[in-house]
């Protein structure tokens, strides 16, 4: 079977570049080894309840924003979007919560309010981050906040590393900006993150793209000259592509296992070695409509630790989801955790559920210490670690996010293109989506 274009992978970024390039008339393939597509983005379910594994916030809805220029090209009802003027709280330590409000105006209030020892500074930092003479790609946030009380740096962190997963010492004053810009606008999507996963699928099929499931891809397939002329399938099958192959897998699988450690150029080999990133620990949670109203948002950034020497990354996002017809609300609590841990215990399964345990015990009591409004009316679904993000997904050590230092690491050849949260320049969805409309564009010139 031969198509123009083979997608590997239904992601955000593989349905985004597949559903594009099939709306231009090309005659696409979009392979996925699941039995169903989304990946790590698409609703979860456990014991008849749904849960939305993001935080639920999107950017890029605005009106001339990315996603809704995505779906102006795409021929389908976009997802409903609402803005949400109060994102989210920060609560740190000691219990103080700061909003995320939408103008400039009143953040500096509430700044100057929450962090009365170094007021002008948290302020003048804000102003700083959004003048474009005041940063460059080398500049980190960590070296900028070097003298600043721990309290204000706690704040900074634990927003970073929920926005841009990298943490204050790694983190640019570009993608800072970006993150932490009050200005910045952010809308929840009717139906969550699964409604926008339908309606790419809906648009790519409609536009005659052709969706395999359960078709797990072994390895690029090649021909004479070296050059990849379609993918070979596990289950023995081969898929021939005339103009492109898109690989929706991370950058790190996609040169481990696409295209194979012999074909990697060494420099390349060499440039992901020094990549790496964050997996995430979750708990699933249901609590009662009762409790969830008395939170002060529907999704909080909680400090838990500020030592140095902290196990994790010191704090936890919670995000309520919909209530549904058992008046229950779900909820998801995002931890971020070194992956490598994670991998330390496979030749011992019963360590590794020891350290699943102590990851649970510490987590749960986090949760009730930082945010005791939830009471004793929270129950435990499930939960996921980065051993399961790895066999869910075959992502390496689970590794959920961009890299923490990215840079462009280029294909070896002129048609092998990366799409995905690993390889996006931009933050979030929006970010993902904006990075497979720039490849499409590429494919098609």
């Amino acid at each position: 079977m031969s198509y123009d274009v083979i997608v590997v992978g239904g992601g955000i970024g593989g349905l985004t570049a597949a559903a594009l390039l099939a709306r231009r008339g090309l005659n696409v393939c979009l392979l996925e080894r699941q039995s169903e597509v989304g990946g790590c983005a698409a609703t979860v379910a456990h014991l008849n309840y749904r849960f939305d594994p993001t935080y639920g916030l999107h950017t890029g809805w605005e009106p001339g924003g990315i996603c809704a220029r995505l779906f102006d090209q795409l021929g389908v009802t976009p997802p409903a979007a609402q803005e949400v003027p109060q994102a989210y709280v920060v609560r740190l330590a000691d219990g103080v919560d700061i909003p995320r409000p939408s103008t400039l105006r009143q953040f500096e209030d509430d700044l100057r309010s929450a962090f009365p020892e170094c007021a002008d500074e948290a302020t003048d930092f804000y102003h700083g981050i959004l003048e474009s003479e005041r940063r460059t790609e080398a500049d980190t946030v960590g070296a900028s906040l070097a003298g600043s009380p721990s309290r204000f740096q706690n704040f900074i962190d634990i927003q970073l590393q929920t926005l841009t997963q990298s943490s204050l010492a790694e983190c640019s004053y570009e993608l800072a900006a970006q993150a932490l810009d009050p200005r910045q606008r952010f809308w929840r999507l009717a139906g969550g993150i699964q409604s926008l996963i339908d309606r790419l699928v809906r648009s790519f099929q409609q536009s005659g793209g052709r969706l395999r499931l359960n078709a797990p891809v072994l390895r690029l397939a090649y021909g004479p000259d070296g050059v990849p002329i379609g993918v070979d399938l596990l289950n023995g099958e081969r898929v021939l592509a005339t103009r492109a192959i898109v690989s929706n897998l991370t950058i790190w699988d996609t040169f481990g296992k696409l295209v194979g450690p012999a074909r990697t150029p060494r420099t390349i080999s060499s440039a992901l070695k020094e990549l790496s990133g964050w997996g995430v620990y979750q708990m699933f949670l249901t609590t009662s409509e009762s409790a969830a109203s008395q939170l002060p948002a529907e999704r909080m950034l909680t400090v838990t630790d500020t030592s140095e020497d902290a196990l994790e990354r010191g704090g936890l996002v919670l995000a309520l989801g919909q209530r549904d017809s058992r008046d229950a609300r779900t909820a998801v609590v995002t931890v971020y955790t070194h992956p490598d841990d994670w991998f330390s215990f496979h030749e011992d399964h019963a360590a590794l559920e020891e350290r699943e345990q102590a990851m649970l015990s510490t987590t749960w009591a986090q949760l009730h210490s930082t945010v005791p409004e939830l009471a004793n009316e929270i129950e435990l679904i499930e939960t996921a670690t980065p051993h399961t993000f790895y066999e869910n997904f075959r992502r390496r050590f689970g590794i959920i996010g961009r890299p923490f230092k990215q840079s462009a690491v280029p294909t070896p050849f002129p048609n092998l293109w990366l799409v995905g949260d690993t390889t996006a320049r931009g933050l979030g969805i929006d970010g993902i989506i904006d990075h497979a409309r720039q490849t499409a564009d590429r494919i098609t010139e």
